[in-house]
């Protein structure tokens, strides 16, 4: 049987791409060195904190 995880990840989600991002997720792989799952939680972490900041920004002004 496998190692028991802390926060184990049990929900899949899929999406379609085309070729040429497919091709981009493949060259950020190979130059990251991660999976494809960690580079898109890395691009939902990052959207999600310049999308906060982008709403305090409006509401300020």
């Amino acid at each position: 049987m496998g190692r028991m995880r802390e926060n184990p990840r049990y929900n899949v989600i899929s999406m379609r791409v085309s070729d040429e991002e497919r091709d981009h997720l493949e060259s950020l792989m190979k130059t990251t060195h991660k999976s494809i799952s960690d580079i898109m939680r890395e691009a939902m972490e990052y959207f999600s904190v310049h999308y906060e900041q982008d709403g305090l920004n409006r509401k300020a002004a």
